[in-house]
């Protein structure tokens, strides 16, 4: 099981995440409370483990804002969030990293993981990024083909449940390892990884 801890902002963040066996960091270079500035990602990635993939969150910044952003960043991945169209990750191509697109499961009915470039797959809530819980056995029935995550109010007490229910190849979460809007729980985060993998 996969799994990708996001919004992370603080260097004691990026430990717990990396030592409780995260798969994927998610750092969010778009406006939310998360946000952190190119620069700072940077320092953050600088402190992953190579077998830990660095991610850049973007929603509706046009490709060269994003290509800017994200070698400033020196991350691994670049993820774009919302609705973005094949020529997107196609502009995005060349530099090099993991493509991620990120939509809400309703949009991405009959879905594949590749159907518009990207390496990698989430299928989020209706409300893409809003933490909101919703019904993940409706992607049980018909899951994507291909490396795709489940994201949209996971937390450690759901996480199992989703998993049986969906079936995901991994799983993504931000709010549901926080305390408060965009302050991580080391603890939430390890219990978080631990359930999410002993689901899978």
């Amino acid at each position: 099981m996969f799994v990708k801890i996001c919004g992370l902002s603080t260097a004691p963040d990026v430990a717990a995440a990396v030592a409780a066996g995260a798969d994927a960091i998610g750092f969010v270079l778009t406006p939310s409370p998360r946000r952190i500035e190119p620069e700072q990602a940077r320092l953050l990635a600088e402190q992953v483990p190579a077998g830990v993939l660095t991610v850049a969150v973007f929603t509706d910044e046009a490709p060269e804002v994003v290509r800017q952003a994200a070698t400033a960043a020196g991350v691994g991945a670049v993820q774009l969030h919302g609705d973005h169209p094949p020529a997107a990750f196609a502009a995005l191509r060349d530099l090099g990293l993991k493509l991620v697109r990120a939509t809400s499961a309703a949009a991405a009915a009959g879905a594949a993981c590749g159907d518009f470039g990207e390496d990698l797959l989430i299928l989020d809530s209706p409300v893409p990024g809003s933490g909101e819980a919703w019904d993940w056995a409706e992607l049980g029935a018909n899951p994507p083909s291909g490396s795709w995550m489940l994201a949209g109010g996971l937390n450690p007490a759901n996480v199992a449940a989703a998993v049986a229910a969906a079936r995901p190849w991994g799983v993504d979460v931000s709010s549901g390892v926080e305390v408060r809007r965009g302050v991580k729980d080391p603890a939430l985060i390890e219990e978080f990884v631990r359930r999410a993998k002993a689901a899978g």
